[in-house]
Formats: structure tokens, sequence, C-alpha cells
């Protein structure tokens, strides 16, 4: 599986954004996914993970009642949207796919990997 995240830049505090990570191959619907970030020097962090149907999300911290994680199957996509967004949610934001589990937390369990997008937010 490839991931390819796009709708990363550059938004005031406050504003949103909606990223995108499309997914090559024919087993998209197979496959748990999630949004993580990372700050240089940091380690990456969950923000917001779906199941393969899409039926169970999951937020991690700050994320929850702010981002909206959901997928689009028929489209090989998955979303994050996200709303009042702070200067503290600056950070690259990878795309992972998992066929290991069904509800992935972890960071080993994402075998497959987006090249990340940046997401900067100005205060």
């Amino acid at each position: 599986v490839q991931l390819v995240e796009s709708g990363g830049g550059s938004v005031q505090a406050g504003g949103s954004l909606r990223l995108s990570c499309v997914a090559s191959g024919r087993t998209f619907s197979g496959y748990a996914m999630a949004w993580f970030r990372q700050v240089q020097g940091k380690e990456r962090d969950l923000v917001a993970g779906i199941s393969a149907s899409g039926s169970s999300v999951y937020y991690v911290g700050s994320a929850t009642g702010r981002f909206i994680i959901s997928r689009d199957n028929t489209k090989n996509t998955v979303y994050l949207q996200m709303n009042s967004l702070k200067p503290e949610d600056m950070a690259t934001y990878y795309c992972a796919a998992s066929n290991l589990c069904r509800r992935c937390t972890a960071l080993d369990e994402y075998n497959y990997w987006g090249q990340g997008t940046q997401v900067t937010v100005s205060s």
C-alpha cells in the first residue's frame, strides 16, 4: 500500500484544514487507518484512528472534540478535518495504514506510512 497525503498548509489560529490521504491498491477497505503527527525532535504521536469499515473512530488528547477522522472506501481515501487549530497543532502529519489489527493505537502496529504533510498554525 502506498499512501500520499495532501491538504497541509499554513493557517491562523482558530482556522481549519482538511488533510487527505489517498491509498493505492485494491484492499484499502481492509486496513485500519490513522493520522499521526510529529514535531521535529520529538516522537511521532497518534492523533486519530479509524477502523477498516469506518464504524469505529478514536482520538487522542487535544484532537478530541476538534478533529474528525473519516474515510471513503470507494475513493481509497482517509480524511482528517481539523478545526479550531492551535499553534500547538503545528507539526508534520502522517497518514498510516495497518492490516495487523482492527483498532491500532501503537506506532509499531502500522506497517505503511505516507511521506507527511506540514501543518503550520500561526498565532
